[in-house]
């Protein structure tokens, strides 16, 4: 009875606070407390399972990687990636949504994240796609939707993130795990954009020119490199994750300073600024939230929530679509990170029980969270895309509602075509 009372304490308490909008940091520790006392515990075991869910080795690398992100987001890659795309896919029929599609797949393997893409690529697109006339709330739904393929072309922090919460999971696995369900949700966005604009019989764009491409391949290398050092070399076991990223981040600095110089020592400093500000965020969120997943451990709620989930049914395709289901749920009411460490440690064990690979289960979370953030009430990308627009959330939504389907369909691909995440790895692993 106990037990059930403090269990009830604890969720009780983080749901209720989610709810009532406290910031999620504070909600995954005040419900720990709350729930320690509940069960006569030390409050001592708060600092040390604080300090135990931020000491790790792998972990370093997420500053690295954020760090990495914004130098490039700040320093001029943008319009440069911009350009590549458009020489890519810019003559299509709706060819500025689609070089907004492969844009953010270029600067989702820098950046890392779905709100810089948003922010950085949707400033600058958004207002180029009304102009030549398109309308503003099918452009904000072709930037925000599309920036989710960020979170799944490595070198994206979530990913480790994931692996270090999952526990044995190669980072380098992830990383190339992501490409291919990276591919296949920009390709699903672009049929649906295609429909879309042939319908609304939106401009084509220049005709395809392989002199143009090379060129415009040749101005972006500088950038594009920045991933090939970071994957290959943790794939290739040249150096680990944090190694990587350190690396990542000299070269950033020196691509964005010295070569395209879009940003000067002054900026730098403001750049750095930013960073210390995401990364207090991000391990605020991890320390507190490993409190939280000790409390849900010692109290055995992993395995009550796997028995009860499995109890429903066992066959395994409902119960990989009712995995699903509870991250989309969880997604709408908590941010990325909060889930990848809360819900991981919960839904990896029935994942597996299944037959779904580890590495498959964490691209499936990711590309979850991801249609979470565009979905009210606590999605992060969609208030940044709303508000880089200037128009009301409610129309944005409506725009979105065609790519949410595109989404599901890549969601539903990679979570029953096991290939689809694991077939890279794989070949890099023989």
């Amino acid at each position: 009875m106990g037990a059930n009372i403090a269990i009830l304490v604890l969720l009780g308490s983080f749901f209720l606070m989610v709810f009532l909008r406290f910031p999620i940091a504070y909600a995954v520790a005040l419900s720990a407390v709350f729930c320690l006392l509940a069960q006569g515990s030390s409050l001592a075991v708060i600092c040390q399972q604080m300090v135990k869910g931020i000491s790790s080795f792998s972990l370093m690398a997420v500053p690295f990687f954020i760090t990495m992100g914004v130098l490039m987001g700040s320093g001029g890659i943008s319009e440069k990636l911009i350009a590549l795309a458009n020489a890519c896919v810019g003559w299509m029929r709706g060819g500025m949504a689609m070089v907004n599609i492969v844009a953010s797949y270029f600067f989702g393997g820098i950046s890392g994240s779905a709100a810089a893409d948003t922010a950085s690529l949707g400033s600058i697109l958004i207002p180029m796609m009304v102009d030549q006339g398109y309308d503003d709330d099918f452009s904000t739904a072709v930037t925000i939707t599309s920036s989710c393929e960020g979170l799944l072309v490595p070198p994206s922090h979530n990913m480790v993130i994931y692996a270090t919460t999952a526990g044995g999971i190669s980072v380098g696995s992830l990383f190339l795990a992501g490409y291919v369900p990276g591919a296949i949700l920009a390709l699903s966005l672009m049929v649906g954009s295609y429909i879309i604009s042939v319908k609304r019989n939106y401009p084509k764009g220049d005709k395809f020119s392989i002199k143009n491409l090379i060129k415009q391949l040749g101005v972006s290398f500088w950038a594009l490199a920045a991933v090939l050092i970071v994957v290959f070399g943790v794939v290739g076991g040249v150096f680990t994750a944090t190694e990587s990223a350190a690396i990542a981040v000299i070269y950033s600095l020196i691509v964005s300073v010295f070569i395209y110089k879009g940003l000067d020592w002054k900026g730098v400093w403001n750049v750095m600024g930013d960073c210390v500000n995401t990364l207090a965020i991000v391990l605020i969120l991890i320390s507190t939230s490993n409190v939280f997943g000790y409390c849900l451990t010692a109290l055995h709620v992993p395995d009550m929530a796997a028995n009860a989930i499995t109890g429903v049914t066992s066959n395994p395709i409902i119960l990989a679509l009712l995995l699903n289901l509870i991250l989309l749920v969880l997604g709408c009411i908590m941010d990325m990170s909060p889930i990848i460490l809360i819900a991981t440690p919960i839904l990896l064990p029935i994942a597996t029980s299944i037959g779904i690979d580890p590495v498959q289960f964490g691209i499936i979370m990711v590309l979850n969270c991801g249609i979470g953030l565009l979905t009210p009430p606590v999605g992060a990308v969609l208030f940044i895309g709303s508000a880089v627009a200037k128009i009301p959330m409610e129309k944005v939504v409506k725009a979105t509602l065609p790519f949410y389907l595109c989404m599901i369909v890549t969601l539903l691909l990679i979570t029953f075509v096991p290939a689809a995440s694991l077939w890279l790895p794989s070949l890099f692993a023989k």
